[in-house]
């Protein structure tokens, strides 16, 4: 990866300032629809088991972050690291400030209850390090993060936030 660096430079009252920034942080990506948060060490002891297991508890929030339009989940697919992945298959519409908490195991999807559920009791996120991708139905990327337990999560309890 290239290192970028940013001169800046600034005038008051008649003498000039010249800074080099540090490296130039990565660009956000233009899409309104970003990931707010993940949850990604469920609480308590983990166990996939459908019926009795905590993989629900295991969810990532993806918001409109948008002032004016809505948006449309359908198609939209989260991936991680490794490949595992998750793809809205019904409509699922954003208001503009709304979001969806995409949850682990099996439910009933609830627009109310703002909550699509994977149906599928496995983990998705893992609980040392993982990279969240986001993506559109054209297959552009909406966001990206990545995470370690070490340095994103101070206060130990399993739940880093990304955007406001």
């Amino acid at each position: 990866m290239r290192t970028r660096h940013a001169l800046v430079v600034a005038a008051t009252a008649g003498s000039l300032a010249a800074v080099i920034v540090g490296p130039a942080q990565a660009a956000e990506y233009s899409s309104a629809l970003k990931i707010r948060g993940v949850q990604y060490d469920a609480p308590g002891r983990d166990s996939n088991s459908c019926t009795s297991g905590n993989t629900k508890q295991e969810y990532l929030t993806v918001k409109n972050y948008s002032k004016t339009a809505t948006i449309n989940l359908k198609n939209y697919v989260v991936k991680d690291a490794t490949g595992n992945r998750f793809k809205f298959t019904a409509n699922h519409y954003l208001q503009p400030g709304d979001y969806v908490k995409l949850r682990g195991g099996r439910g009933t999807d609830s627009d109310a209850g703002n909550v699509v559920y994977r149906n599928n009791c496995n983990f998705l996120w893992n609980n040392d390090k993982d990279t969240i991708y986001l993506y559109k139905p054209s297959g552009s990327r909406s966001d990206v993060h990545a995470y370690t337990k070490s340095r994103d999560d101070r206060d130990g309890n399993g739940y880093i936030g990304f955007h406001k």
